[in-house]
């Protein structure tokens, strides 16, 4: 711990409060609104796309919520996020790697469209389509937009809206402790996704607000 902190017990004390009675997703929810407001967009959002991204677990990862990504070749974890136009995130959830992005998704998006009810369109892969698009129409009102990549491109190809995304998962493993999965909890795993999210939107708030660091010291 930083020499200035108190000792790691009491620190770690007030962080399982926060993420237990949900302080830090509604931290992180607020510093979101200011950013889309900065951007000139509404604070709802009317659109999202969705994605995941399966990292390496540690030993600290209990056997239980762990699990071996056939596709990418990944013993760990998986997480699931799902983000705005600007990449900021509007939910993320951990689960073992060998949970399929479908499985996945059909929690998510029914949690999704209670708590963001504007939120009409969806933009997804391959990963994503089938019956859960069809059940997706029918029972929460929201269309999948299968974003493909065309059959004629080789190498890397920037694909429209998919690109968001997977910028914001990649922004999510420059955090030393996102690297890979440390967390015993999959609570822990997500507390840290949007703490790593709070502090990219710190900074771009930041560049927006240059005395804003002033004002709040």
């Amino acid at each position: 711990m930083p020499v200035d902190f108190p000792a790691w017990d009491r620190v770690y004390a007030f962080y399982r409060r926060w993420r237990d009675t949900g302080l830090i997703a509604e931290f992180h929810d607020r510093l979101r609104v200011q950013v889309r407001g900065c951007a000139g967009r509404d604070a709802e959002p009317t659109a999202g796309i969705i994605d995941s991204q399966s990292v390496k677990g540690a030993a600290s990862v209990p056997a239980a919520s762990r699990g071996f990504d056939g596709g990418k070749l990944i013993n760990g974890r998986k997480r699931h996020v799902v983000v705005d136009c600007l990449g900021l995130l509007l939910m993320v959830l951990v689960t073992a790697a060998d949970v399929t992005d479908r499985d996945a998704a059909c929690g998510m998006l029914q949690h999704l469209s209670c708590r963001y009810r504007k939120i009409t369109w969806v933009w997804v892969d391959g990963g994503y389509t089938g019956r859960l698009a069809s059940w997706a129409k029918e029972t929460l009102q929201l269309t999948l937009d299968d974003v493909k990549r065309r059959d004629n491109t080789t190498g890397f190809v920037v694909l429209p809206r998919r690109w968001v995304v997977e910028r914001t998962l990649s922004c999510l493993l420059r955090s030393r402790r996102l690297a890979r999965d440390y967390e015993t909890l999959t609570a822990s795993s997500e507390a840290l996704v949007l703490w790593s999210m709070t502090m990219l939107m710190g900074r771009r708030l930041g560049r927006h607000n240059p005395g804003l660091h002033l004002a709040t010291a």
